[in-house]
């Protein structure tokens, strides 16, 4: 934190931009990944539809 308190505003505003770029790139990979895996699982058949009542409904099954 010190280093960066040494730089100009917009040099922290400048890294302050790449971090954040980099955060939103992480989370879309993250969300790639489980998008991928969703699909894989729906492929499967693996995946169901229903209500919650539904779901409720067979766990008391």
């Amino acid at each position: 934190m010190e280093t960066i308190e040494t730089l100009s505003l917009n040099d922290q505003e400048a890294l302050l931009e790449l971090l954040q770029k980099r955060l939103i790139e992480q989370r879309r990979k993250i969300l790639m990944g489980e998008i991928a895996e969703v699909r894989q699982e729906y492929a499967q058949g693996q995946v169901r539809f229903g209500s919650v009542a539904d779901f409720m409904a067979e766990l008391d099954e």
